[in-house]
């Protein structure tokens, strides 16, 4: 391949086409298609470019049990998530929104494990050093032994981190981490790949866990290659509304533990502080007495947590009338609206409709949206519901309630929060002392219970 030739790759799906298009022909993503230089090193005649490693295949009964230690951080949320604490030699991708607090998180990761003393070395390419330690000084925990690197030339962090034989290494940001092998500049497909690929390399071989923090896009997904997320062991995304004070944790891809558990922290003057309980702390501002709120229960892996629901329909001031959802996807709510108006006789064609998730949470699986009904019926007639009550249900397009997983758990967790009463579907056949369960067969079914 000539010096200088370059190819064009999909920062989705990692195909590779030969010019510049505006639409990928593997994955049909549009403007996703980046240059990226390439060059072919050369090598003795009939080797096939092969140099052997030393190492030879070996027995999977061979194989060494010590890969079981883990390396617990102290804050129990972020151990939690990652299914018991950090795996040595494994590959943790941390994305988040600008903000949010990804460095701040992974600075007291660091300063708790060389407090355990596990040897670990910060490398930020956003950040100098200076004010590494501003930040640093704002921590509770005792950042000083930290051994910081202000590099994003990805040469000088390996050499670095094998010097100092580094335990833990942090990568603050995989985008802003380039090599001299490869031209271009810092953040494209091909030195994101590159830099990622070279960095698992090393934690496989040399055994240090590596920690990298990955930029999100506007879509929510992380930038770069949609390769790194497969090359790494686990993905975590950090998420939560810059002007709330909770954040959550929560793991999308895990080889080392189960995925979809969730950590929940709060943001406070010192740091990232985890919360014990996350579903009291949720409710912790939710007011009795007022219409157009329901409580749900959703599990988070195999952790149950209570929510709000907060639903506001009001006559409409414009021709079309709006749909304004945040926490819950726009389109479900607009089937539940469909469903509400053709099963329940409700119409909603003159009246702006807002549902709020509180606390920042975002709903994504259906066993919400009997909460959700509810809270826009009792908006609707101006009538609070009853404020024991939690409400668990998938509501289906012919206004019947389905039954929905867990619910045993669910009820437990509301029942130990004081409520008393549940709202479920006639089909769920359960009873859990000291909470009175209310079987509800449909739509209609559910306003006249409300109205009684």
């Amino acid at each position: 391949m000539p010096k200088g030739h370059s190819v064009f790759r999909c920062s989705e799906c990692g195909a590779e086409q030969p010019k510049w298009g505006g639409r990928c022909d593997a994955c049909g993503a549009w403007n996703s298609l980046a240059e990226e230089p390439v060059g072919r090193k050369g090598g003795k005649a009939g080797s096939g470019g092969y140099r052997p490693t030393g190492l030879p295949p070996v027995r999977l009964s061979a194989v060494g049990v010590g890969g079981s230690e883990r390396w617990r951080t102290g804050l129990n949320e972020f151990d939690y998530v990652l299914g018991g604490g950090i795996v040595p030699g494994s590959v943790v991708l941390v994305g988040g929104e600008p903000g949010i607090g990804k460095s701040t998180l992974l600075l007291q990761c660091a300063a708790r494990l060389e407090g355990a003393g596990i040897p670990t070395l910060y490398v930020s390419g956003e950040e100098s050093p200076d004010q590494i330690r501003l930040r640093a000084e704002r921590l509770t925990v005792d950042a000083g032994p930290v051994h910081v690197l202000g590099e994003t030339r990805l040469e000088a962090i390996v050499h670095h981190a094998r010097t100092l034989e580094a335990r833990v290494v942090f990568i603050d940001s995989i985008q802003t981490t380039y090599t001299d092998e490869l031209e271009g500049a810092p953040g494209n497909v091909g030195q994101v790949r590159e830099c990622a690929a070279r960095l698992m390399r090393l934690a496989k071989e040399a055994g240090p866990a590596v920690l990298l923090v990955g930029h999100v896009t506007k879509g929510g997904g992380i930038a770069g290659p949609r390769t790194l997320e497969h090359i790494v062991d686990t993905v975590l995304y950090f998420e939560g509304e810059s002007t709330l004070d909770h954040r959550v944790l929560r793991a999308v891809k895990n080889r080392f533990g189960s995925v979809d558990e969730i950590g929940v922290f709060e943001m406070t003057g010192t740091g990232l502080a985890p919360v014990v309980d996350p579903a009291a702390a949720f409710l912790a501002g939710r007011t009795s007495g007022v219409s157009g709120s329901a409580v749900t229960a959703l599990l988070e892996g195999t952790r149950p947590m209570l929510v709000e629901i907060q639903a506001l329909a009001s006559k409409s001031g414009f021709g079309t009338p709006q749909r304004v959802a945040t926490g819950l996807d726009q389109r479900r709510l607009a089937v539940l609206l469909a469903v509400l108006e053709r099963r329940g006789g409700m119409p909603f064609g003159a009246l702006d409709v807002f549902v709020n998730v509180t606390g920042g949470v975002r709903l994504i699986e259906p066993s919400t949206d009997l909460a959700v009904l509810a809270a826009l019926v009792s908006s609707v007639h101006d009538r609070p519901l009853p404020s024991d009550a939690v409400f668990l249900g998938e509501v289906g397009l012919g206004g019947e309630i389905r039954p929905v997983a867990a619910v045993e758990r669910r009820l437990g967790e509301a029942a130990r929060q004081g409520f008393r009463r549940a709202f479920l579907s006639a089909r769920s056949r359960v009873s859990l002392p000291g909470l009175d369960v209310v079987g509800v067969e449909g739509i209609g079914d559910l306003a006249r219970r409300l109205a009684a």
